[in-house]
């Protein structure tokens, strides 16, 4: 198979503002696993495309799961221990 049978002869440009340490986060976890940012974004459209929609689930939290959410945001309810001897012996 040659390469022009692979990719299109056109293309298409995508722009997009992302949270630039989101960014350098996710770039660093495609890098591990040998994917560019553009590798990642093309394997997940061709994935919505296959599955003719999201290739996952997506839910809205209900309001529990909000509020425990925004407690372990804020530290509530946290125990501090002073070692990792401290927090086993406590266990």
């Amino acid at each position: 198979m040659r390469y022009t049978e692979v990719m299109p002869a056109k293309t298409e440009m995508i722009h997009a503002r992302i949270d630039p340490k989101l960014k350098k986060r996710t770039e660093a976890i495609f890098s591990k696993i040998g994917l560019s940012t553009t590798d990642a974004i093309r394997l997940f459209l061709t994935q919505v495309e296959l599955h003719k929609g999201l290739p996952f689930p997506v839910y809205t939290p209900n309001q529990e799961t909000v509020d425990a959410m925004r407690e372990a945001n804020e530290g509530k309810g946290l125990k501090e221990y002073r070692s990792f001897r401290e927090l086993r012996d406590r266990a």
